[in-house]
């Protein structure tokens, strides 16, 4: 008997914290009750499962969402965001997030082409922490799609300017920024389409190889287990390409040859058994007498 009250106690829990969480969506579509509600939703992502459907397929909340995100827009230039602008902002990204990292929204978060009203976000310079938390979680949503390593993810971004967005932020972010933007181009990378994109040209290259040597220059100097990582994984996967390899031959930073990162790499044997292997395919010759100008590539100027 006891068991069946405490059933039926959970029960009714549920279905009112269910029926709270609908309350606060209806809420988003009211300019008066939206902040709360965004505050509320924001908390509840990770005890929520389906709360990605249920913002995206409620009446209005999408709408809601991104004009939050507009209405932000005229504080980034010039550049006068408040830290009260910048958390309440980042909340409706943090539900976005939700909605981008689920299946069964995902597909339909990038054909509505979502990422894009994030971009202007991205392209901010300012130094001050409104603007880094902005970055931080405008980046969130777009690593969170990556992270699914699902084709049409990449497909998507290389329509767009993320490319070069994660670059800027690579070579003058905060350290967290740079870690997420670079884990993104990671991923990026490591998906064919992506690593044949970035390869297609010199300038593509030449862009992505220059940013992570000045990351490598800048690591020897303060060192970041975790944003090494992800900078060696990208130039391992670079090296798998022929013509990148070639280039990469002329342009690796000393810094990964030399023993600079042995203590920084002591605890962590997947970045040091990257390094080997992208030691070991850059000392491998592809033919005799390769040249990079002969496959495609300028070797880069140091």
């Amino acid at each position: 008997m006891a068991v069946v009250q405490q059933t039926g106690n959970l029960q009714h829990q549920m279905a009112s914290h269910t029926e709270k969480v609908f309350q606060w969506i209806n809420e988003l579509s009211n300019p008066e009750s939206r902040e709360t509600a965004l505050l509320e939703l924001s908390k509840k992502r990770e005890s929520v499962p389906d709360l990605a459907p249920m913002l995206w397929h409620s009446f209005g909340t999408t709408a809601a969402l991104l004009q939050e995100i507009i209405h932000i827009y005229p504080s980034i230039n010039p550049a006068t965001l408040t830290a009260h602008q910048s958390n309440r902002v980042c909340n409706a990204l943090a539900l976005l997030q939700c909605v981008a990292s689920h299946p069964e929204t995902r597909s339909a978060f990038l054909a509505a082409h979502i990422p894009l009203f994030l971009y202007p976000f991205l392209h901010t310079t300012s130094k001050t922490r409104p603007f880094e938390y902005l970055r931080l979680t405008s980046l969130g949503v777009i690593g969170a799609l990556v992270k699914t390593d699902e084709q049409e993810v990449i497909t998507f971004l290389l329509t767009t300017e993320i490319i070069p967005l994660c670059l800027r932020i690579m070579e003058s972010g905060s350290e967290l920024s740079k870690t997420v933007a670079t884990f993104i181009l990671q991923k990026i990378l490591l998906d064919d389409s992506g690593l044949s994109y970035i390869c297609h040209t010199y300038d593509r290259f030449s862009h992505v190889a220059i940013i992570l040597g000045k990351m490598v220059i800048s690591l020897s100097k303060e060192p970041s287990a975790r944003l090494l990582k992800h900078v060696v994984r990208c130039y391992l996967r670079l090296s798998d390409n022929p013509r990148a390899r070639e280039a990469l031959r002329q342009c690796l930073p000393d810094q990964l040859r030399d023993g600079t990162f042995t203590a920084c790499l002591q605890e962590d044997k997947s970045t040091k058994h990257w390094l080997t292997m992208l030691l070991k395919n850059l000392d491998t010759p592809t033919g005799p007498g390769a040249d990079p100008r002969q496959v495609g590539i300028a070797p880069l100027p140091s």
